[in-house]
């Protein structure tokens, strides 16, 4: 979508469903000329996606891919895995966060078994999101990373949940902690920027100035 110096907007498709991270993102790109529309914003119910990469970049190109395919307009989707420090591959949740054993957890769920997980280890585990995304803008026009600057810092995941109720599809918040302040995000000031949020503005910012949008 590549417009003339009069276009003042560029409308990009947010491969989610999930209001909290449509919200994050578009606090991410404050200021920058683009509007984003969410799976939510279409007509047509999108496809169910068969996320079987083996790692978050695979499922961000994949997701991507399929929304394009079905809606036929630029779209760029996300993907995540979780990693823990000193855990067992076998116990690793990578791009299987939600799913365990073969069940695929609720939020309430994810919330009950990670803090068990948790507790196994000492009461809190060091952990980290590696954040890939995907950006489809024609079948020969893909742009996607998975560098550090999309990941988010090591925190730690505890055992005892915060008292306060988790935002939709962020159930994990409830049990994150600040290692250098030992608080709990949600009593940390919202003001504070990840650099999780500040990588995904750079790719964005990056491709403005290159004219590729």
């Amino acid at each position: 979508m590549k417009g003339s110096e009069t276009v003042s907007k560029i409308t990009l498709l947010f491969g989610t469903g999930n209001p909290s991270k449509l919200n994050t993102m578009r606090e991410s790109l404050t200021g920058l000329d683009i509007e984003l529309l969410s799976l939510r914003d279409i007509e047509k119910s999108p496809p169910d996606v068969d996320e079987s990469g083996t790692s978050p970049l695979e499922n961000a190109r994949i997701k991507a891919l399929s929304y394009y395919r079905f809606c036929g307009v630029p779209v760029f989707s996300l993907d995540s895995g979780l990693f823990f420090e000193n855990v067992p591959d076998e116990l690793q949740p990578g791009v299987h966060v939600r799913n365990v054993g073969g069940n695929h957890l609720s939020d309430n769920e994810m919330i009950a078994y990670y803090s068990a997980l948790a507790h196994e280890y000492g009461g809190r585990l060091t952990a980290r999101y590696k954040n890939a995304l995907c950006l489809v803008m024609s079948e020969n026009e893909i742009y996607q990373c998975m560098d550090e600057s999309l990941w988010g810092k090591a925190f730690y995941l505890t055992d005892t949940p915060h008292k306060r109720q988790h935002m939709e599809g962020f159930p994990l918040d409830r049990l994150s902690v600040e290692i250098e302040s030992g608080e709990y995000y949600y009593d940390l000031p919202q003001s504070v920027e990840s650099s999780m949020n500040i990588g995904f503005r750079s790719f964005f910012e990056n491709l403005l100035k290159e004219k590729l949008l």
